[in-house]
């Protein structure tokens, strides 16, 4: 993804988005999606997701089931091992 993105989003891309954040607002409110939202990287902005899931496999599904993974606009996942948490109470 382009680093001006999402401030020069064009509207295939915003429609593509409201899918994204649909599909992550339902995983949250489904229980594996932990946190998401946007990280404004100075060299481009992406997206962090924590999700528990029960092995990398459920993770990466998690991500290949994201609607905008296959609309060949440049989004793509990474998915790596959060061995350990420190979280606060309440």
């Amino acid at each position: 993804m382009r680093p001006t993105f999402p401030f020069d989003a064009t509207e295939a891309e915003m429609a593509a988005m409201g899918q994204h954040m649909a599909y992550w607002q339902q995983q949250a409110e489904a229980g594996p999606a932990i946190a998401v939202g946007p990280v404004f990287d100075p060299a481009g902005a992406w997206g962090l997701a924590l999700v528990e899931a029960d092995d990398e496999a459920q993770a990466r599904r998690l991500s290949e089931d994201d609607p905008i993974t296959g609309m060949n606009l440049g989004f793509s996942y990474e998915v790596l091992p959060v061995p350990s948490l420190i979280l606060r109470r309440g």
